[in-house]
């Protein structure tokens, strides 16, 4: 029998096609990082845990890899570089990172600090971006460019920007806004320097092509495009007009899409031209994708081209546009983020325990007084062959049915309708298993798959970490960071600590379809069994919500240097929230419930239903949860677990005819 390997995980979980050669597995069988694309000695990705733990640093973790940043900003821009070189392109390009992608402050500044030699900017969508960006230290030369609806407080700042001596760029939305933005600007004696959105027929492709077309939420028509440059040149602000914008959705999957916008937008662009104003900038807004199943298609989950065709084909389509029509090429912008950020950030949760579909706690022997509902599943249990597959479960199901309308109407025992559901689920698992092989298996017996896989107790919560799979299936590639060397043995979902039965993820990625299971390991008692949820950087987190009132997670980052041990050192460790620190977003105050609680024990002391040490005791144990991590604390799990199997060993080596009990068997790690 052929040996597992390193090579055999590398296909089963399809790393070599959505890791983008940032992912890898060492020899060793732990997932590797590479933050250079492959050059260079990767990241041991359990090492990085170990270290973590060995801090005192409870999981779930979001490890963030900021050289992988810097490797996909230098991308993008390099990639643009060569392709307007190759076309000989008049223009050059100079993009903007959108903050709302991912807001957090180490983020973004390493964007600006890898971007700073391309003159790459930011964008802003609301006053409260603006104002980070404001303060940020951006290049005099790069663009800060002010998407979003605007109020006085928002057009204020921006033209406050300009008066600093950054090139801020006031993008109208909706035609009202440009009044504004002309009376605001001559209130405080600045020349605002402005673009416009305008509506395209076309529309993007994947789950967010309704960004685009006529009835987009943002941007101007035709007609109102027309009516903006006529307010312009009524004002004397016609110059100030130096950038037209549009945007078609994010993460568009399909090439064509983007050609298509560009063509449309280029036109316009064009036509402005002719008309006599002085545009600078073609604003191709974002939607540059991530392949995040590997697949390489139009699929939600994927992008069917690379990031050199993409940029190809936006520099050809504006030029070749501009050719036909004379007129200059503009500066490029795109406002790619997803494409920048995605691929840094992991999150690793752990597994702390299973549920097992068909787990037989009890006995199922035979006995004498057993309904005949039960002998008769016990025969279908017994004469299985593989001629018979499809009808012994037909069989079966009938059986069961048949057990809990007879428990309903009080004709079956407790014991019996355990009995059943028991040999039913054992029925299912030898189907299943002898349905392998065979050349032709029926689709029910197909579906067993996913019935009979095991749920993965994981230590996270999805409505704060995954919320993008949670709202709108969005799937992201899950895999173990470690046991590569393996064979793993069991199909798994997986489920979270909140208590809401939407928390659970149980659609993985899949090159050809979608999965209903992942391959995951037998669980070593008292043993940690790592996940790592990947390409995880793009929105998830900034949208994670409060449900259940878990918390952001505990953060750290991590950098390459080759004379540190592992390759890596760890720059920065960001504590996720205590419960005090959730409980006073929501006018909870940790000062005041300490007291209550205190008065409640002093209380009961007095009552004599506590003694006075263990009052004390109690206090400290409540504020010591208070200001603890709000995920679970699996070191304390680890204690418990091995005072329950020593209780449990203490219960096998004592008479049951003494106990009164039979033992339990449980899964837990």
């Amino acid at each position: 029998m052929r040996t597992w390997g390193v090579s055999d995980s590398m296909k089963l979980y399809h790393i070599e096609a959505w890791g983008d050669q940032y992912f890898s597995i060492n020899p060793a069988g732990n997932l590797t990082v590479h933050p250079k694309r492959g050059e260079g000695p990767g990241v041991d990705l359990l090492s990085v845990v170990n270290e973590i733990r060995s801090q005192g640093l409870g999981l779930p973790v979001l490890i963030r890899f900021q050289d992988i940043i810097r490797h996909r900003v230098v991308a993008l821009n390099e990639a643009f570089r060569k392709s307007i070189s190759e076309f000989n392109y008049k223009g050059r390009y100079q993009g903007v990172y959108p903050i709302k992608v991912n807001q957090m402050r180490e983020v973004v500044e390493e964007i600006l600090d890898a971007g700073r030699p391309y003159d790459f900017g930011l964008e802003a969508g609301s006053k409260a971006e603006l104002a980070a960006v404001i303060a940020m230290n951006v290049s005099p030369s790069s663009l800060i460019i002010c998407n979003g609806y605007k109020d006085y407080a928002f057009i204020k700042s921006a033209l406050l920007g300009i008066k600093l001596g950054k090139r801020v760029i006031i993008v109208v939305e909706k035609l009202s806004e440009l009044p504004h933005i002309i009376s605001i600007a001559k209130e405080m004696g600045v020349t605002p320097q402005i673009g416009i959105r305008c509506k395209l027929y076309s529309r993007g492709s994947g789950k967010w092509e309704s960004s685009g077309g006529e009835f987009a939420k943002f941007g101007l028509t035709t007609p109102e495009l027309l009516h903006a440059v006529k307010i312009l040149e009524q004002e004397g602000l016609k110059d100030s007009f130096k950038l037209l914008h549009f945007h078609i959705g994010s993460q568009i999957t399909n090439i064509k899409t983007v050609k298509d916008a560009v063509k449309e937008g280029t036109r316009i662009y064009a036509k402005l031209r002719k008309m006599g104003l002085n545009l600078e900038f073609l604003d191709v807004g974002g939607g540059l994708g991530v392949d995040y199943d590997g697949s390489r298609t139009n699929f939600e989950s994927s992008i069917n081209y690379s990031l050199h065709e993409y940029v190809s084909d936006v520099v050809y389509s504006i030029q070749e546009i501009c050719q036909a029509e004379e007129v200059p090429e503009p500066n490029i912008v795109s406002e790619s983020g997803r494409a920048l950020v995605a691929h840094h950030s992991v999150l690793i949760v752990n597994v702390f325990g299973k549920i097992e579909v068909g787990a037989a706690p009890i006995s199922v022997e035979e006995s004498p007084d057993e309904d005949d509902v039960v002998k008769e599943m016990r025969y279908l249990s017994q004469n299985l062959s593989s001629k018979n597959l499809l009808e012994h479960f037909h069989d079966a199901i009938q059986r069961k049915e048949e057990a809990l309308s007879m428990f309903k109407l009080g004709f079956l025992s407790l014991e019996d309708k355990a009995k059943v559901e028991i040999l039913f689920w054992q029925i299912c698992k030898t189907i299943h298993k002898n349905s392998t092989g065979l050349r032709y298996v029926p689709d029910e017996i197909e579906a067993l798959n996913k019935h009979l896989s095991d749920q993965f107790l994981c230590n996270f919560s999805l409505f704060q970490s995954m919320p993008d799979h949670w709202a709108i299936q969005h799937l992201f590639p899950i895999i173990p960071i470690h046991r590569h060397d393996e064979e793993p043995s069991h199909q798994a979902t997986l489920v979270d600590i909140t208590c809401d039965s939407d928390g659970k993820v149980s659609k993985f990625i899949d090159l050809r379809d979608i999965k209903d299971t992942l391959p995951l390991h037998s669980l070593k008692p008292r043993e940690s069994y790592y996940l790592g949820f990947f390409l995880m950087g793009a929105y998830q987190d900034i949208m994670g919500d409060l449900h259940n009132l878990f918390g952001r997670v505990n953060e750290v980052h991590v950098f390459l240097d080759e004379t540190e041990p592992g390759g890596y050192y760890i720059e920065e460790v960001i504590r996720g929230n205590n419960l005090a620190g959730v409980l006073s977003l929501i006018q909870y105050s940790a000062t005041d419930m300490e007291k209550r609680v205190k008065e409640q024990i002093e209380a009961r002391v007095r009552e004599g239903m506590i003694k006075p040490k263990e009052g004390v005791d109690l206090q400290n144990f409540y504020e010591e949860v208070l200001h603890g991590y709000t995920y679970m604390d699996m070191d304390k799990q680890m204690k418990l677990m091995q005072l329950a199997d020593e209780a449990a060993e203490r219960a096998i080596s004592t008479p049951e005819e003494q106990t009164g009990m039979t033992p339990i068997s449980v899964t837990l790690n």
